[in-house]
């Protein structure tokens, strides 16, 4: 729905698992649309890979398989910077910060970057719960609330889920 809203024609997705989001994604893009997938486990790729080709909508997305930090920096270097309309994040949760840094640098103004998982179970709001992850995720969600490149609304369903319009 947001890619819809968006009118996105140039997509990113950070973490592909089975294709889910990317498969939703490509699939309300239009037929000039693009997606770049970036995935580092082959299998999910594979499975997700399936599922592009039995919806008829290959055509529409460049997966990358590897570090998703690694196919971000290349983008940047290849002179995509501010060209994106749309990412969506739910790969490595201590990566975020990472991520999201990168992904301020490719997409455009107005564009929409949405990490997945914010909430982590509930367990960032616990002061007791302090596992590498938990702890990484609730400082994320901290930065991004005083960060001034962007404008954030916080989705409390399911995991939780933070849309970030780039200002």
């Amino acid at each position: 729905m947001l890619v819809q809203i968006l009118g996105a024609e140039k997509c990113i997705e950070v973490g592909v698992f089975t294709g889910y989001s990317s498969l939703a994604i490509a699939l309300v893009l239009p037929e000039s649309g693009r997606l770049v997938a970036c995935e580092r486990d082959m299998t999910c790729l594979e499975v997700a890979k399936r599922y592009y080709d039995r919806a008829g909508v290959s055509h529409k997305v460049n997966v990358k398989h590897g570090l998703a930090a690694d196919a971000l920096k290349s983008m940047i270097q290849k002179g995509e910077t501010c060209s994106y309309d749309f990412a969506f994040v739910d790969a490595e949760k201590r990566m975020y910060r990472e991520y999201f840094e990168l992904l301020l640098q490719l997409v455009r103004v107005g564009g929409l970057i949405v990490i997945d998982n914010v909430l982590w179970h509930g367990k960032v709001a616990n002061p007791l719960i302090n596992d590498a992850k938990t702890v990484s995720i609730r400082n994320f969600n901290r930065s991004i609330m005083e960060d001034k490149r962007v404008s954030i609304s916080m989705v409390p369903i399911g995991d939780g889920m933070t849309i970030c319009r780039k200002i």
